[in-house]
């Protein structure tokens, strides 16, 4: 048996930057526990985008600071994670959509972020290679941006192995141990570990972990699918969005992105051709040449989603077990200030962040729900 002060399970980019902030502040006996090899969950089958442009005060409130914490990662951590703020450069095809975005940006730019409607020609400007034909306009935040999932979680990696923390691959969580109302320990398929502090960063698992200390989260998961292209010289900087389909390009060339299905929920991660079909038709409507560029690979992950497309965090009925989950497809981006919000409320037991307070488990059965619009691919 091993004693830890705290035990993070995940080590996605949620649990490894939760265990870099309460490193960073001085936190040293901690272990991070992943059934597969890190980033190995949602956090490598992202589409790399990072962006404010959302329509409730918690959700761009925590991503302005997010991106803050973004470009510090980039000087700060051992490697570059290569975040690049690029834009997102949102197409919207009518009126009534051009007049819904003015409401949304009225209230990014209330919170700090500097997003604004533009113009179809001005979008044009921005991404010369599109097709304006179908558009009305766009919304354009030019601060949103970008980094590489697998290089995020290599820095991350290094950081914490400077600071001494524990990262356990290839363990299982197969039960949880509590006592009193009271997390007293975690039992791995390889160790057991006596704890009184437990963060529940599972992402597409963290409801099997949660019930396994009598809670239940109330998270769905849904198949979302993503193609990415061979490399060719870099000439796209914005994330591009219309309707459900997203796309960019990153900083080795390659075309990502992806669109939605409207599929059922699932735990089925096989990736289909019918995804492809209608990724390609999309893509192409948006920007035609890149009519005769190679498809390289595609894949799935899962959107692990909240009732109102908001994360859930902090604690729970079971005193010191603690929840970071439900991102709704956002998690990648919002990874620093959800490691940075986490970590204080284990220290301090409050979140630096008024908003985040909001996003607490019980706001379900308090009725409070914070119903997110902006939800793409």
């Amino acid at each position: 048996m091993k004693s830890k002060d705290v035990v993070i399970i995940g080590a996605g980019i949620t649990g490894l930057s939760v265990a870099y902030y309460l490193s960073r502040n001085g936190v040293r006996n901690i272990a991070v526990i992943d059934k597969s090899f890190p980033g190995s969950g949602s956090t490598g089958r992202c589409g790399t985008g990072i962006r404010q442009q959302f329509t409730t005060r918690e959700h761009i409130v925590l991503m302005r600071e997010s991106v803050k914490l973004w470009r510090e990662w980039e000087t700060s951590l051992p490697l570059s994670v290569h975040f690049r703020q690029g834009g997102y450069l949102w197409l919207l095809e009518t009126e009534k959509e051009v007049s819904n975005f003015e409401k949304y940006v009225k209230l990014q730019n209330l919170f700090g972020v500097e997003s604004r409607i533009i113009d179809k020609y001005e979008a044009k400007q921005i991404v010369p290679d599109l097709d304006i034909e179908s558009i009305a306009g766009a919304s354009w935040c030019p601060t949103d941006g970008n980094a590489y999932p697998f290089d995020t979680v290599e820095a991350l990696k290094l950081a914490l192995k400077n600071y001494g923390t524990e990262i356990n691959a290839f363990e299982e969580v197969v039960g949880i141990e509590t006592r009193g109302g009271a997390v007293k320990s975690v039992i791995t398929n390889k160790e057991t570990y006596s704890t009184n502090l437990v963060i529940d960063a599972a992402g597409f698992g963290a409801r099997k972990i949660a019930k396994m200390a009598g809670i239940d989260l109330p998270l769905k998961l849904y198949r979302h699918q993503i193609a990415v292209s061979e490399p060719v010289k870099v000439f796209l900087e914005p994330m591009i969005v219309k309707g459900e389909l997203y796309f960019t390009q990153t900083y080795r060339g390659r075309i990502i992105g992806g669109t939605d299905l409207n599929e059922p929920e699932t735990e089925s991660l096989q990736s289909t051709e019918r995804f492809l079909e209608k990724y390609a038709t999309e893509l192409l409507s948006v920007m035609p040449v890149l009519s005769s560029l190679n498809v390289m690979r595609q894949w799935a992950g899962f959107y692990v989603v909240s009732p109102d497309h908001h994360p859930i965090l902090g604690g729970t009925p079971v005193s010191g077990f603690l929840v970071a989950t439900g991102f709704s497809g956002h998690g990648f981006m919002l990874g620093p200030v959800i490691g940075k919000l986490m970590a204080m409320y284990v220290l301090h037991g409050i979140m630096y962040l008024p908003e985040a307070n909001n996003l607490g488990l019980d706001r379900f059965k308090k009725g409070k729900l914070i119903e997110e619009k902006a939800v793409i691919g």
